[in-house]
């Protein structure tokens, strides 16, 4: 079965470490280290939640599936898959906000962090007025805007309803059904600035006026409360369609099945409208306060839930009908789990960026970024027509191309260099030949700053160089798997029969009957539909309305269905009671012990195909790049990973 891909970065973003130099690799894969310092982060952070795991048997089973996964690597490479477009465009992007939290300013990081968590304990429920004005605005436009909101302030510590002025005259659209309410929130779950009003303003006082880049607000707390933390449920999604009527009876429906007994994930597959997760039982990432503030009734009843497995009643919100299934309460971590997550999230926060250009000089002073003006200038001074037609005709002599435009921590950078750079990215161009020369240039220079500060991150943070690596090798990871395995095995209907024609003995089938179900609440319903299958009557829509299930026919072994197991086997109609259902269970013929077919066995077969597909895949690996294995240095690790 093919990955999702998001699902299969969430799985694997802690599957590699770069190797560290200077030390003896664990094993090569055909000339490449991969060192033991590498192998003990990823074990432990990939296990860190399993401290049963930390056993020789399963370090020595981790090593094989660690090994796998490098020669998957490797053979990517060989193909040059790091090298083309698609991947040099999706690996840019994500090195990009890998680097963001490694760039701010560390104090000033570092203290936010403090604060962040801290504040992380704590839920605050505000309420707001906001007066927008555009950040660009003109100073009159914004000191009238500014004008006006005093004005509010005043008449609300004069003792005017703060929720009366806010539906009036808040330009928030929500305002005026909620009084500017906001519910109850944490840290980073809303502006800088605001949060700080939000937090350092009383219960019942009033924030003096804000600024942030929605405009102006003016800010009531209403209360502080101990943090949630983050629960995580599975759901039943209803989406709304139809008569409002219609869709709660079905809600109340399912949610009768559920309480007598029937399986939750059954439940789930058939009705569930989210497909994105009714295959795997509803189940939802977890979330916190605020973070589902478009459905509070959701976020509400979710949170309201208090034991593991605890099942709501059905509720309505605005995308349809719900049901949820408590899966666990998860408290604030300990401040040392999130920092490093902390630490991303805060480096993409505007309260840690700076003006842009500030930023560029401060990274140019620490890079020791030196120019060369006059040199720079005669350069610009070669580009013409030709070079916003996409097609530069300068050719600098063999002096010329040497000399020096700048230099990057004493790496120098010359007129060659960046007139290859200018032709392999020229484009075509409105704008004046001279402005796009240095256009070009200065795109070329944050290239080469990124790539040196890059360079001196992967030396200074361990972190960060092992991140690089694991999206690096996930990506191509992802790749040649789809490439390899995932689109085969799924469409390679001649493998697949072939497969199945060789080893059809698995897929034995015992003694089965070819059946069809209907279930209802109502035994008189069971009743009253005997009676028209009897007669060979057509079920109507309304007959199908009274049942709860209705399953055409298909065989069945023993144990696929509580129904069909509670009945003789033989032809003919026959009732069943099951998961406080009533049923009816007409059997068509009885089959008799034997091998699947290939339609049958299709689902297992693709799943069995795929794995079969990947150990010859790994097989043809093995002997093209040949494994070599350090057996001392595999003694010390599982010696380091298994010390109590």
């Amino acid at each position: 079965m093919r990955v999702p891909r998001s699902l299969f970065f969430f799985l694997l973003i802690a599957c590699s470490a770069q190797a560290q130099k200077g030390t003896k690799p664990l094993f090569k894969v055909a000339s490449t280290p991969v060192s033991a310092e590498e192998f003990i982060y990823t074990f432990k952070k990939n296990h860190q939640h399993n401290p049963q795991d930390f056993t020789a048997e399963k370090v020595n089973e981790y090593l094989d599936l660690f090994i796998n996964f490098k020669l998957k690597v490797t053979e990517a490479k060989a193909r040059g898959l790091d090298t083309t477009a698609h991947f040099n465009t999706e690996f840019k992007t994500y090195r990009s906000e890998l680097k963001k939290p490694y760039k701010a300013e560390e104090d000033m990081l570092e203290k936010l962090v403090q604060q962040t968590y801290q504040r992380l304990h704590e839920e605050v429920r505000a309420a707001h007025i906001l007066l927008s004005v555009n950040a660009e605005a003109p100073p009159a436009d914004t000191a009238a805007v500014y004008q006006r909101m005093q004005e509010l302030r005043s008449r609300i510590v004069s003792g005017e309803s703060f929720e009366k002025l806010a539906r009036e005259f808040s330009q928030d659209p929500s305002a005026k059904v909620n009084g500017g309410d906001l519910g109850f929130f944490t840290a980073l779950q809303m502006v800088a600035p605001f949060e700080e009003a939000a937090y350092t303003t009383p219960v019942d006082g009033l924030s003096p006026i804000v600024r942030t880049r929605f405009g102006y607000h003016l800010i009531q707390v209403k209360g502080r409360r101990p943090s949630s933390g983050e629960v995580e449920v599975s759901h039943i999604l209803l989406r709304s369609s139809g008569t409002d009527e219609a869709l709660r009876n079905k809600a109340f429906t399912i949610h009768d099945q559920l309480q007598g007994g029937r399986s939750w994930d059954e439940v789930c597959k058939e009705f569930s409208d989210d497909t994105n997760t009714r295959e795997q039982g509803g189940r939802l990432r977890a979330f916190g306060i605020g973070a589902l503030a478009s459905v509070p009734e959701f976020e509400a009843m979710a949170f309201s839930l208090q034991q593991p497995g605890q099942i709501s009643d059905p509720f309505q919100s605005a995308l349809g009908w719900h049901i949820i299934r408590l899966e666990r309460k998860i408290p604030l971590p300990a401040q040392k789990e999130m920092e490093a997550s902390l630490r991303r999230r805060l480096g993409r926060d505007d309260r840690v960026q700076q003006s842009q250009q500030a930023q560029k000089d401060q990274r140019k002073k620490a890079l020791q970024f030196i120019e060369q003006p006059q040199a720079i200038e005669q350069l610009m001074a070669k580009a013409d027509s030709t070079l916003t037609n996409a097609n530069w005709a300068f050719k600098p002599d063999a002096s010329r191309a040497a000399e020096k435009l700048f230099s990057i921590s004493g790496t120098p950078y010359t007129v060659g260099q960046f007139v290859r750079f200018a032709k392999r990215n020229q484009q075509l161009s409105r704008l004046e030949p001279r402005a796009y020369a240095r256009q070009l240039y200065e795109q070329w220079v944050e290239e080469k700053l990124d790539e040196t500060e890059e360079e001196k991150l992967k030396q200074q943070n361990p972190d960060f160089r092992n991140l690089l690596n694991e999206y690096r090798e996930g990506i191509l990871l992802f790749e040649i798997m789809e490439k390899e395995i995932w689109n085969k095995a799924a469409e390679d209907t001649v493998g697949q029969r072939r497969y199945y024609e060789a080893n059809k003995q698995r897929y034995q089938a015992g003694d089965r009957v070819e059946a069809r179900l209907f279930a209802a609440s109502d035994k008189a319903a069971i009743t009253e539909l005997i009676s028209k299958v009897t007669k060979g009557d057509t079920l109507t829509q309304a007959d199908l309305r009274k049942l709860k299930v209705v399953q055409p026919y298909r065989n069945y072994e023993r144990k696929d269905s509580k129904a069909v197991d509670a009945v003789t086997w033989a032809t003919g109609l026959q009732q069943a009671e099951a998961d406080g259902l009533f049923y009816l269970v007409e059997i068509k013929r009885l089959v008799p012990p034997g091998i699947k077919s290939f339609q049958e066995a299709r689902a297992q077969l693709i799943s069995e195909y795929q794995d079969y597909l990947e150990k010859q895949w790994l097989s043809s690996l093995r002997k093209k790049f040949p494994v070599k294995i350090n057996n001392k240095v595999r003694k010390g690790v599982v010696a380091e990973l298994t010390k109590k």
